[in-house]
């Protein structure tokens, strides 16, 4: 599906866009990538690393402008939407932004796929998402809710809008395996909460959910990937067993555990063998068979959260990982 096509990435310098990039034109070897994102200091940089690939294009622009969408989108027959005011504490502080990032930003985009003709969008959403505790969440919930309706509004346009949701990536920037490894040498590593669990997935994971989204969405679905889950006390021995841990307390806004899918989804949530799908709830979608396909109905109380999880992430496979990792850990 992606091979000789034309992608484009918002927020395309990101995490998500480091990894994506390099991966889709390895399996892919798609026409081209538009990298779309406002920080031109992130796309120069960037496209250093690729300044002999004639498939990879850049471009300055903002989710918040939808005339520069509009242009960006000229050709293009697949979107990634990674865009977004993430941090939780920005959020708070600066709400207005945030949403005009995350609200009316993805808003913008709908609006310019369809007009554009895109054939399918993929959003990456959050478990902050679900049942959400912080406005960053709040906004995100309302970005997922605004993929799956789009749906209904596309007309004669063979437009196609689905989500996929997971939670921190190991080793990304501003997470915590790299701010322990930051302040490590103190030997001290702050605990929020001695219970406090998280999912745990790597960039290349998400990148392939993205991919298998692409090739499964019928429009409305929301993927979210089975993984691992882990301690946070974990966590911290795996950086370094000898540290000593001291309890802080959870920061406003945070989380004891995290929730990718809640109680109210359950009755429109399927699993198959390797991750979830949450249908829609109108329109009738979440009984279509095929959107349905070979997934098996989720019961009725089903919660998917890091503390429930049926699958535990090891000390020893998080510290190889660490290893093998460390050069570019903190800066992806």
């Amino acid at each position: 599906m992606l091979k000789n096509s034309s992608i484009l990435l918002t927020g395309g310098t990101g995490s998500f866009g480091q990894a994506f990039t390099p991966m889709t034109l390895k399996k892919y070897n798609p026409k081209k990538i538009v990298i779309f994102s406002r920080d031109e200091m992130k796309q120069w940089e960037m496209a250093r690393l690729y300044k002999d690939d004639s498939r990879i294009r850049f471009m300055i622009g903002d989710v918040r402008d939808k005339d520069r969408l509009l242009r960006a989108l000229d050709g293009i027959d697949y979107v990634i939407h990674a865009a977004a005011t993430k941090i939780v504490p920005t959020a708070e502080y600066d709400p207005f932004e945030c949403v005009k990032t995350n609200v009316i930003g993805t808003m913008n985009l709908i609006d310019a796929c369809i007009d554009k003709g895109v054939k399918r969008i993929v959003a990456l959403s959050t478990d902050k998402a679900s049942s959400p505790a912080n406005l960053y969440g709040a906004t995100k919930l309302t970005s997922d809710r605004l993929f799956v309706s789009g749906n209904s509004y596309t007309g004669s346009h063979n437009t196609s809008f689905s989500v996929v949701r997971y939670g921190n990536v190991m080793g990304s920037r501003g997470s915590v395996i790299p701010f322990f490894m930051s302040i490590v040498k103190d030997g001290v590593l702050p605990i929020t909460d001695k219970r406090m669990t998280r999912f745990m997935i790597s960039l290349e994971e998400g990148v392939e959910l993205v991919w298998h989204a692409f090739h499964d969405m019928k429009g409305g679905e929301i993927y979210v990937k089975k993984i691992p889950s882990m301690k946070v006390t974990d966590i911290a021995l795996a950086v370094d067993k000898d540290a000593k841990q001291k309890v802080v307390g959870i920061r406003p806004g945070e989380k004891l555990h995290e929730q990718m899918i809640g109680a109210e989804d359950a009755l429109y949530t399927y699993e198959y063998p390797d991750y979830f799908k949450i249908l829609p709830s109108i329109n009738a979608w979440s009984n279509d068979p095929e959107r349905v396909g070979t997934g098996a109905k989720v019961d009725p109380d089903f919660t998917y959260c890091s503390d429930n999880n049926k699958d535990w992430m090891e000390i020893s496979v998080l510290k190889k990982w660490i290893e093998l990792n460390r050069k570019r850990i903190g800066k992806i």
